[in-house]
């Protein structure tokens, strides 16, 4: 309610990262070390916040350390990425139906999240079904081609936008990216 008061059309909550430190910086927004019990509370959390206003759910995925955090490297395998680190955004997405998804600073198995084809494209959209929005965490775009055709939709801060923007534009009008690219990335942004 409190977004739809203040016309605030997107909530950059919940955090839904997995504690696995006591000491990480961030963890006071985050649910639980257990990745059932996150993804039930994120759901619910989810549902209730998307009564008046999109869900942005984050930090996608792995980021769950603060030191060096816009340069370290989650290596994490593909069993345990999804039995353990993406179920909670898994959940938020097809049980909750969360409009937005904030993808990390971090890397994820060398890539950075936010230029992560396999995360972003393959997991999210492909095998999730995920029609939503994909928002950058501040400054934590580093491309903008790669990240473009990663699956990312919006770059943060907008208005002071590094990557995306009059550059992207100018790419655009270059023919380094595609029209139909363009396209695809700005419906979930129209919706």
């Amino acid at each position: 309610q409190e977004c739809a008061a203040r016309g605030a059309n997107v909530l950059l909550g919940p955090t839904v990262n997995i504690h696995r430190s006591p000491i990480t910086g961030r963890h006071f927004e985050c649910f639980s070390e257990d990745p059932f019990l996150t993804s039930r509370c994120a759901v619910s959390y989810v549902r209730g916040v998307q009564r008046f206003s999109a869900a942005c759910v984050k930090h996608c995925v792995g980021n769950d350390q603060e030191a060096d955090r816009g340069h370290s490297n989650s290596v994490i395998s593909e069993r345990v990425l999804h039995e353990v680190y993406l179920q909670p955004f898994e959940a938020c997405v097809r049980q909750a139906g969360a409009q937005a998804i904030m993808p990390g600073y971090n890397r994820l198995n060398g890539q950075y999240c936010a230029e992560n084809r396999h995360l972003l494209q393959e997991v999210l959209r492909d095998t999730w079904q995920f029609q939503g929005l994909v928002v950058s965490d501040w400054w934590a775009n580093r491309t903008t081609n790669k990240a473009l055709e990663a699956g990312l939709n919006v770059e943060m801060p907008g208005i002071e936008p590094r990557y995306f923007g009059g550059y992207l534009l100018e790419q655009a009008r270059d023919g380094r990216v595609s029209t139909e690219l363009l396209d695809e990335r700005c419906r979930p942004i129209l919706r």
